[in-house]
Order: structure tokens, then C-alpha cells, then sequence
């Protein structure tokens, strides 16, 4: 059957995509982009903020309309809005043929092959039931890089949250098997590792009696043909200094750590359960930054989370002005019914929210271009991305620049560069977030 495969949301839940691709492609399906040849759809949600929601239920009723019509014989919602709202999604929207809940993606073949047998048989199991892993994955990154997901669900329950709910604890891949699957996917061709979970700073906790990402770095750092393994969503309280001795001594970590704080404001950091205060959060930047001083550290923070002041915003304003981180993001806060904080007195109205994270991304604007700026005349390694069509310049991006969610930089060369090669990169000029260079053997002041 020709599949119509739909994968939104964040990296995490593209790793499920990508084993539901593979155990379909290994089961004799084929996949298209084309609506117009698509004989099943395949819709992988999101439901972690109310934008998110809404994205995933427009496009659940654009493939709706498409089963009206006739032209799909089977329509299946996979993901964290299928497991949160299972029985809305069959009532409202009964094109609907089966609904596979987060942790029962290895359902996904039975589930096509029972619609096209005229069998309806939802999948959906327990949040905190046995993991899924050590499937093939067919990677949809380009080749170049791959998401490595080393665990699953989060215990930390903080308040605005409903990620426990639909993913469950936490729970960690063995160590054995991420080395496995990595092996596999640098023998892919894949060289840059980025490692996922709703928290992987705990990994192995729960297995090995002890936070165990350290020694996972370090037998990733093993495997021939990685050449970069970057980190994403560390808890700041969970960065120990065997961690930072780690990502500084093994050269194959890039000095980049993403690290959400959320807010600053000691008073809303209760509030919203987190685990850490402001002059914990400043003692941790300051180790990092002492122990590794060209690490590039992303965060990202909620404006407008109930309670907040203007006292509160303030005082985050300060921080980030303060700080400078080099990367950051900023949401309004999303009310998710089920949530602790959904159910907060003194909710902040939207345009308040709004005004706040405007406030904030305009001063991480002037940071970010000021530090774009003072990278003139540095010398990078860079991993090309692709060509610009009709110039001779390509897209690349450096160990300062995770894929989607941070710059670019642009080379320019009329030298023939393939997707996924490194380069040496003299950094000559900045557009916004954006660097200019070129080749550093073909450099010329």
C-alpha cells in the first residue's frame, strides 16, 4: 500500500516516526508526499501546547476530507493527542479507522492491515507499558544526522505539563541497544548523533542505579564515523561536573548544551514544580562557562505563566540580559486542562503573554546579533547542509547550531561540496542569526 506518512511535533516524535517508516517499509509498503497517490494516511500528533493541538487536529480533518472522498482506504492517528484524546478524535471525527496511543507504534502494520481487512481496532495502551526500541528506522533527516531517543516519559511533574500523562515515567533505552542502533546509523552514513528525551540528563537512572549519560557519551564517542553527538534537553539540575568533564574531554561532544530553564523568578519556579532556583541556575552557567568557554548554551522559557507579575517578568528580563545566553526560545504559556497549572488562580490574559515573550525575543535579538557579529574572523568546523540553488554558496551549520531550530551558516564557493561534509569555515561576515564564510583554504582578506 502507498502511504501518506504525516509526522508532527518535536525530534522525539520523529524517532517514532521513523520506526513506524521502517517496520512498514520492512512489511512492503511504499511512501509518498503525493495526497493525490496516497492510498492510506498515517498522522503522527503533538498535543504539548495548545498551537501544537491545533495543528494536529487540522491536519487529522484535511485527511478526513481525503477519506470522504473516497480516495484513502484507511485513515490512522498516531501520537500524544491520539493517546490524550482518544475518545474525541473517534466521536468528532469518525473517518478516523485506528488510533495507535505513544507507546504502541509497533502496532502500525497490524493497524493498516485490519482497516484494509474492514476491521476497526484501536491500539492504545498504558502510558508507563514496555518501551518500543531496537526497530530498523528509516531516517528522514537527510542521512547526515539522526535523532538517538535514550529514553522515554519524565518524572519530574512540573505543573504546566502533560507529557507524564501520555508518555508516561521515565523510563530509559539500554545502553547496549542506543549503542547498537548508533552503530547502525553511523554505518548509514549518518555523523552527527543528537541525543533526545523529555530529560537525558537522568539517563540510566533507573536501570543502573546512577545518572549513566556520561558513560553513554563516552561509548557513543566509540563508534567509527560519528563525528559530532550533541545534547538536547538537559535539566540544569541534573548537570553534574561529571557531565561537563565529559562534554569538555571528549572531542567528539560539541560545546553546545541545551538547557530549558523556563523562568527566573524564584517565586514561579515554584510554582510551575521546577527544581532549581535563580542562583542555582547562575552557579551552573557559570561552571559551564568556566570549564568549557566556547560552549554555546540554548535555552527556552515560558512567558506568562499564571501569577506572573510584571515584577516576575522583569526580573527574567534582567537575567537573560544579563546572562546572554546564545541561543533562546520563548513560549506563552499554553493552559493544558489535566495540568496543575490549569487550574491557577490570577491567569494571565493572552495579550499580556504575547507582550511579554515579545519583550523578551526583541532582547535576545540585539544578544544573538551582537554575538553573530563578534564571531567575524573565527575559524570553524562546519557540516554542509545542502546547495543554494542558482549560487555558489552552500548551507552549513556548526557546532554552535542544532538542525531546525537554530542559524545557518553561508559558505561561499564555487568548490563542488556534498550533503554532510565537514569544511573549515572563516566566519567573514553575519546576517541576523545567520553567519557568511568561506572555505578557510580559500580564504582571502
Amino acid at each position: 500500500m502507498k502511504i501518506l506518512f504525516i509526522s508532527l511535533g518535536c525530534d522525539k516524535n520523529l524517532v517514532d516516526t521513523e520506526m513506524m517508516l521502517g517496520m512498514l517499509a520492512e512489511s512492503g509498503h511504499t511512501f509518498t508526499d503525493d495526497e493525490s497517490e496516497a492510498e492510506a494516511a498515517v498522522v503522527n500528533t503533538c498535543c504539548f501546547i495548545g498551537d501544537a493541538k491545533e495543528e494536529s487536529i487540522n491536519t487529522i480533518l484535511e485527511m478526513a476530507e481525503l477519506k470522504k472522498s473516497g480516495q484513502l482506504k484507511a485513515l490512522i492517528v498516531a501520537g500524544c493527542l491520539a493517546q490524550r484524546y482518544k475518545e474525541e478524535i473517534q466521536t468528532e471525527i469518525p473517518e478516523v479507522d485506528e488510533i495507535l496511543g505513544t507507546m504502541a507504534i509497533d502496532s502500525v502494520v497490524a493497524a493498516i492491515e485490519e482497516v484494509c481487512g474492514g476491521k476497526r481496532n484501536n491500539h492504545i495502551t498504558d502510558p508507563d507499558a514496555a518501551l518500543v526500541y531496537g526497530k530498523h528506522r528509516s531516517v528522514t533527516t537527510g542521512g547526515h544526522f539522526a535523532y538517538l531517543k535514550i529514553a522515554e516519559g519524565c518524572d519530574k511533574r512540573c505543573t504546566y505539563c502533560i507529557i507524564p500523562k501520555v508518555r508516561g515515567s521515565f523510563r530509559s533505552v539500554p545502553m547496549d541497544v542506543l549503542v547498537k542502533e548508533a552503530s547502525e546509523l553511523a554505518e548509514g552514513g549518518v555523523k552527527e548523533l543528537i541525543l533526545v528525551a523529555q530529560e537525558t540528563t537522568v539517563y540510566g537512572k533507573d536501570l543502573y542505579g546512577e545518572k549513566s549519560l556520561p558513560r553513554l557519551l563516552r561509548e557513543l564517542c566509540r563508534i567509527p564515523g560519528i563525528e559530532w553527538i550533541r545534547l538536547l534537553y538537559c535539566y540544569p539540575e541534573e548537570i553534574t561536573d561529571d557531565l561537563i568533564e565529559t562534554i569538555k574531554t571528549e572531542p567528539k561532544i560539541c560545546h553546545y548544551l541545551d538547557m530549558p530553564i523556563q523562568h527566573a523568578s524564584d517565586r514561579i519556579l515554584r510554582q510551575m514544580g521546577r527544581r532549581t532556583n535563580q542562583a542555582e541556575l547562575r552557579e551552573r552557567i557559570g561552571r559551564l562557562r568556566e570549564e568549557i568557554p566556547d560552549i554555546c548554551l540554548r535555552t527556552t522559557l515560558i512567558s506568562g505563566f499564571p501569577g506572573e507579575c510584571q515584577e516576575d517578568h522583569e526580573e527574567l528580563y534582567n537575567f537573560v540580559d544579563e546572562l546572554e545566553f546564545d541561543r533562546l526560545g520563548v513560549f506563552t504559556y499554553s493552559q493544558e486542562e489535566g495540568t496543575a497549572a490549569a487550574q491557577m488562580e490570577n491567569q494571565v490574559p493572552q495579550k499580556i503573554k504575547e507582550e511579554r515573550q515579545a519583550e523578551l525575543m526583541e532582547l535576545q535579538q540585539e544578544i544573538a546579533f551582537e554575538k553573530a557579529e563578534n564571531m567575524k574572523g573565527r575559524c570553524l568546523p562546519a557540516m554542509v547542509e545542502g546547495k543554494v540553488d542558482g549560487e555558489n554558496a552552500y548551507v552549513a551549520r556548526t557546532y554552535k547550531d542544532a538542525p531546525n531550530v537554530d542559524g545557518l551558516l553561508f559558505i561561499n564557493t564555487s568548490r563542488d561540496l556534498m550533503t554532510g561534509d565537514f569544511v573549515n569555515v572563516r566566519i567573514t561576515g553575519s546576517y541576523e542569526y545567520d553567519l557568511i564564510g568561506e572555505l578557510e583554504d580559500e580564504f582571502t582578506e
